[in-house]
């Protein structure tokens, strides 16, 4: 090989290496630089770091200001639609209407002390429309009954098993917890079936999820609170759970109740379609996640979206599939910027709730607690 030849190698080479970037691709984009600890211990300072941090911590950071988003936004921000119902005419009732928010939360959520978190944000009616599992409904029961355990991953199952101790992770649930949950809950099952006979009541799973808060009288407790602040809790599959088994049961000692699913499908679909924005707080995967994406393609989509879970997308599942594909569907608007943070919800979702609404949700005022008393179906 001649010196030419040698140097058109290496300048190839060069050019392979060194190829030329366009700093136009890179206008608007943040720049790489976490938190600065020599500047001393600021929290505020330190989240806001997140977004700029890359990797998990940066979708951390883009789910804060998606949260932001839907909680301060407002009718009043955007001009009157040609096609707008005249109740949306006046100025106050556009200040007053807000975004309505969807939390959905896995049973294991409630198990845990994430409990505490949603208690709090149903306590103060910052979220509209809750949807759980049948464990997520029974478990907020049963902690005001007894005391769930902290144990080990590790802790041998058919050990557990003999000494009547249920794991749900590394937290134990003894037996006798569920047998405390059954002499409460079928006396209610059964004041339920007399007045499904004498009153004429249906019932559906949002209704005997009411009637459980309505009963329990305990202020530890998230449906308790959403009793108090008429925020419906849907449960698609309320049997498959304890309570379903209590509902088993109880059909031989007194036999009768019907719940109507029909009815909730309809109710849940229309918060969706009614709601002048929506924003989804998903917490977890499985039929929580569908059940509320899938009402928000009844208007077309939501507006904001925040996934916290650490379901993959590779098996075609719904759980690990991204917001992405929730698009395709028309379950999130096209125009939307929904956020997946891929996290274990225990750790993350009680410092998103630090950051968004403990610091910047307006209390609902009584005329907003009208619009959500009117909104239910």
């Amino acid at each position: 090989m001649n010196n030419q030849q040698e140097v058109k190698v290496n300048d190839d080479a060069k050019n392979a290496v060194f190829f030329q970037s366009d700093p136009k691709d890179l206008e608007g984009r943040e720049q790489i630089k976490g938190y600065d600890f020599n500047k001393g211990l600021d929290y505020d300072a330190l989240f806001e770091s997140l977004v700029r941090t890359g990797f998990q911590a940066s979708a951390m950071g883009q789910a804060i200001e998606e949260v932001k988003r839907m909680i301060s936004w407002r009718l009043s921000d955007d001009p009157i639609k040609e096609d707008e119902s005249e109740d949306y005419h006046d100025q106050e009732t556009r200040k007053n209407t807000r975004c309505k928010i969807f939390l959905g939360y896995t049973s294991n959520l409630v198990s845990s002390g994430v409990r505490e978190v949603i208690r709090y944000l149903v306590q103060h009616s910052m979220v509209d429309v809750l949807v759980s599992t049948a464990g997520g409904v029974e478990e907020d029961i049963i902690k005001c009954l007894a005391p769930t355990y902290l144990g080990e991953f590790s802790m041998p199952g058919a050990d557990l098993r003999r000494r009547g101790l249920n794991r749900i992770g590394n937290l134990l649930v003894p037996n006798d917890n569920y047998c405390k949950f059954e002499d409460w809950v079928m006396p209610v099952l059964d004041r339920m079936v007399d007045d499904q006979e004498k009153k004429g009541i249906r019932w559906t799973p949002s209704r005997v999820i009411n009637r459980l808060g309505e009963e329990i009288k305990n202020e530890d407790s998230i449906l308790y609170w959403a009793h108090r602040n008429n925020i419906p809790v849907y449960c698609p599959a309320i049997t498959d759970g304890s309570i379903g088994d209590m509902m088993y049961f109880h059909s031989y000692s007194k036999p009768g109740l019907i719940v109507d699913l029909v009815a909730d499908i309809r109710a849940i679909n229309n918060h969706a379609i009614y709601s002048k924005k929506s924003g989804v707080i998903i917490l977890g995967g499985g039929v929580i996640k569908h059940h509320i994406c899938n009402a928000n393609l009844f208007r077309n989509g939501a507006e904001y979206a925040v996934y916290i879970n650490t379901g993959q997308e590779f098996d075609g599942s719904d759980s690990g599939a991204r917001p992405d594909e929730a698009v395709s569907w028309g379950k999130i608007k096209l125009d939307a910027k929904p956020v997946k943070v891929y996290a274990d919800a225990s750790l993350v979702f009680p410092l998103l709730v630090s950051q968004t609404f403990v610091k910047h949700f307006k209390p609902k005022n009584d005329e907003e607690l009208k619009l959500n008393k009117r909104d239910l179906f």
